[in-house]
């Protein structure tokens, strides 16, 4: 259960620090990369919260409320990975025309 409790934690920790360069950043397309990178680490965040609710409670309301967040967790991240890998491969490309 503390190695659920650390990637909980490091997930949010990196939520807030992509979330942060979102909003520091000019350029349109890096902007929309570290927000879905952000929205990852809140995927991975939701899903490591639902795994430890298993671990720590064992009824069948747990269970269900739990899946529920596997699930919308894995979705999150599924989602959000297919759009921050396609907004990487114009990231180099904006900078280059921006600089």
């Amino acid at each position: 259960m503390l190695v659920f409790a650390g990637l909980i934690v490091l997930s949010l920790v990196a939520y807030l620090y992509y979330k942060t360069k979102q909003f520091r950043t000019a350029l349109p397309i890096r902007r929309k990369w570290y927000a879905s990178i952000a929205s990852l680490a809140l995927g991975s965040f939701v899903l490591f919260f639902g795994i430890n609710q298993i671990f720590l409670f064992q009824t069948m309301l747990t269970y269900i409320i739990a899946g529920i967040f596997i699930i919308l967790g894995g979705a999150l991240i599924i989602y959000n990975y297919k759009a921050a890998k396609h907004y990487h491969s114009f990231v180099e490309e904006e900078a280059e025309l921006n600089a």
